[in-house]
C-alpha cells in the first residue's frame, strides 16, 4: 500500500511540476569589454511575479540545449535574481539564459549564514569562511574594560583553514580582525574618536539583525551598528546608524585554485538632526583589517593596484591592494580587498603600517576615504561604502587582482525580454 501511494504521489508531482511549468523570460548576458571566469550576475525581476509555492529556475541555453544554473532571489522592494555565470567567458561575448517558473523544492544551500548565541558564522559548502561577534568580547583580564566590543568579523579564514585576523594585540587592544569605526567625528561642538577605545569618548555596538541568507548562489547577513557618542548631553548618544551587509559567494573566480568572494557593503546614516563630519585623519573608517599574529616584516606581502608595496603604500591611493603571508607549516594565504569605484575618494587613500611598526613588522591595512579630506553627512541621507575581498591560499597574480576588481567594478551587464 505504501509502494503504491509513493508512486502515485511521484506521478502526481510530476504531472504538477510539468502542467505549472512556464517560460518567462530570455536572459542575454554580455561579457563586455572583459575576461569573465565564475563570475556573480544579477537582473531585477520588477516585472516578474515572485511566488512561495512556483520557483523562478534559470537555465543556460546553447545550440539549443537547456542546461539548469543554480540561481536565487534576492528579496527587496524590487526582487533581483543571481546567478553565477560559470566558466569562461571572452570579452565580447555573450551567453542566454533561459527563466522558468516551476513547482519544485528549493535547492541546498552551498552557503549558509547561521545565527548562534554570540556569532553569525557563514559556511560555504561546510567549511567556516567568517564570524561576526554578536555578544560583547572583553579584553584580557587586568586591561581596561573600555576596550570591550561587538560588531566586527574575526575569524575569517582562507579556505584552507588559516585564520588571517586578529583582535586583542597587546600593542592595539582596540583593533578588532575587520571592523570600521571612525577616528576624529564633528558632533555639534565637539569631537569624539569612536576608534581609540581607550579614550572613553565613544564606541561602535552591535544594534540587531535585519536578515541571515542562505543559499545556492550566496549567503550572508545585514545587521545594525551604532556609534555611540560618550560625550553628547546625555551619558550615551547615537551619532549616526549603520547596516552593515556581508555576502559571500559560491563562486570560485581563480582557475584551478580555491577561494572565497566576500562583499562587505556600510550603509551610514545621522542619527540627529545635525550635521556629522568625519575629519580628514591618518586612519578610520573605510575597511579596517589587522592581521594575524604570525605575519610580520619578513614573511608578508603588500601590493597595490598601482604597485606600491609596505615601502610606500601608506597615503597613496589604490583601487585593490593585495595582503598577504606565510604560516609556519601551513603556507601562505591573503586577501585582496577592492574598493568600488562608487566609494568616496575612489580609488581610495589607504593605511598601511610600514615594515618597522613596533620594530616587529605587524601588519595593518585600510581603505580610509577620509584620509585626505574631510566628508560631511546630511541628515536624512544614506552613504554607501562598498567593498570586495578575494581571500584565498598560495598566492595570487596582479592580473588576476585586476580581472576580480574589474567584476566587482564593471559587472556582466544582463537584459531580460519577457515571453
Amino acid at each position: 500500500m505504501k509502494k503504491l501511494l509513493l508512486i502515485f504521489l511521484t506521478i502526481a508531482f510530476s504531472l504538477s511540476s510539468h502542467a505549472q511549468k512556464k517560460e518567462l523570460a530570455t536572459i542575454t548576458v554580455e561579457a563586455g569589454k572583459y575576461l569573465r571566469i565564475n563570475t556573480p550576475v544579477s537582473i531585477d525581476l520588477k516585472n516578474i511575479s515572485v511566488a512561495d509555492t512556483l520557483k523562478l529556475v534559470l537555465y543556460e541555453s546553447v545550440k539549443g540545449k537547456l542546461t539548469e544554473t543554480a540561481s536565487q532571489v534576492e528579496e527587496g522592494y524590487t526582487p533581483r535574481l543571481w546567478w553565477i555565470m560559470t566558466g569562461t567567458t571572452q570579452p565580447g561575448a555573450k551567453r542566454v539564459y533561459v527563466l522558468y517558473q516551476e513547482f519544485r523544492p528549493s535547492p541546498a544551500p552551498a552557503v549558509v549564514a547561521e545565527k548562534r548565541p554570540d556569532i553569525i558564522r557563514i559556511t560555504q559548502n561546510g567549511k567556516p569562511v567568517l564570524d561576526y561577534a554578536v555578544r560583547l568580547v572583553y579584553p584580557p583580564a587586568n586591561v581596561d574594560t573600555m576596550y570591550k566590543r561587538n560588531g566586527f568579523i574575526h575569524p575569517l579564514y582562507s579556505p584552507s583553514g588559516n585564520i588571517l585576523t586578529r583582535i586583542n594585540a597587546p600593542d592595539h587592544y582596540h583593533h578588532f580582525g575587520i571592523w570600521n569605526p571612525w577616528t576624529r567625528v564633528r558632533i555639534r561642538d565637539h569631537v569624539t574618536d569612536f576608534w581609540n577605545l581607550y579614550s572613553h569618548q565613544g564606541t561602535v555596538r552591535f544594534a540587531g539583525i535585519n536578515s541571515v541568507t542562505r543559499g545556492p548562489v550566496f549567503g550572508g547577513f545585514s545587521v545594525r551598528q551604532e556609534h555611540v557618542d560618550y560625550q553628547g548631553v546625555k551619558p550615551e548618544e547615537i551619532t549616526f546608524n549603520e547596516v552593515w551587509d556581508i555576502r559571500v559567494w559560491n563562486a570560485e573566480p581563480v582557475d584551478g585554485s580555491k577561494t572565497w568572494l566576500v562583499d562587505a557593503v556600510s550603509y551610514l546614516s545621522v542619527a540627529g538632526d545635525d550635521p556629522v563630519i568625519l575629519e580628514a585623519y591618518r586612519y578610520g573608517g573605510g575597511i579596517g583589517f589587522r592581521a594575524t599574529a604570525e605575519w610580520n616584516n619578513k614573511n608578508s606581502w603588500v601590493l597595490t593596484s598601482e604597485g606600491k608595496t609596505r615601502l610606500d603604500a601608506d597615503g597613496t591611493r589604490a583601487r585593490w591592494t593585495d595582503v598577504g603571508g606565510m604560516f609556519e607549516g601551513k603556507g601562505e594565504s591573503g586577501i585582496v580587498f577592492l574598493s568600488h569605484p562608487s566609494n568616496r575618494q575612489h580609488p581610495e587613500p589607504m593605511r598601511v603600517w610600514p615594515v618597522d611598526q613596533n620594530g616587529r613588522g605587524d601588519v595593518y591595512f585600510e581603505f580610509c576615504p577620509i584620509r585626505h579630506r574631510d566628508w560631511v553627512l546630511e541628515p536624512g541621507n544614506v552613504y554607501r561604502l562598498k567593498y570586495r575581498m578575494l581571500v584565498y591560499d598560495g598566492k595570487v597574480d596582479k592580473s588576476v587582482s585586476e580581472r576580480i576588481w574589474l567584476d566587482f567594478a564593471y559587472p556582466p551587464v544582463a537584459n531580460i525580454t519577457l515571453k
